[in-house]
């Protein structure tokens, strides 16, 4: 088979640029699907595990990138390259904030403390961007209880998560 019989197969499978049919296009979805979860291995668990915002920025910019692969809107090989580049700049911070507490503090946050010794922070809740309300959900869920005679802490912690520590019972 010669090279220009493979260009033209290759190219009726795929498609050529913007002007692809449903086939062509469902041929290169399920080829970016293959390299997404090989791009989402390389990157590590911590990207849909821990859902900070350095793990949501990862899984934001891939879907961004790799779709433009699935439509043709860029070339296959720049794009694969780019998401290469960011799955490997995700898992190098990844590691950096695993091995050094400043960088995680710097990329990640610290925990706020909203709610301690029966009080609501008001300051703190401010600075997170929550009510009242929005603690109480998060005791109901993660506490079940309503009674906050029964917390000892309530905390945002840094992927945006609220949880809630139960006074310890004599």
């Amino acid at each position: 088979m010669k090279i220009n019989d493979m260009e033209d197969i290759l190219i009726e499978i795929f498609g050529e640029g913007k002007d692809i049919n449903a086939q062509q296009m469902c041929s290169r979805a399920i080829v970016i699907f293959i390299i997404a979860l090989l791009l989402m291995r390389i990157s590590g668990r911590r990207s849909f595990g821990v859902k900070t915002p350095l793990d949501n920025i990862i899984s934001i910019l891939l879907g961004a990138v790799l779709s433009r692969a699935v439509v043709g809107a860029s070339p296959f090989i720049p794009i694969l390259t780019a998401c290469l580049t960011l799955v490997l700049i995700h898992r190098l911070l990844g590691w950096l904030i695993a091995k050094q507490t400043s960088v995680g503090k710097f990329i990640e946050g610290n925990k706020i403390l909203l709610f301690d010794n029966g009080q609501f922070i008001e300051k703190n809740m401010k600075r997170a961007l929550v009510c009242q309300e929005d603690i109480l959900q998060a005791i109901r869920k993660s506490a079940l209880t309503e009674d906050l005679n029964r917390i000892d802490k309530v905390y945002m912690e840094r992927n945006g998560e609220i949880s809630s520590i139960k006074k310890q019972t004599s």
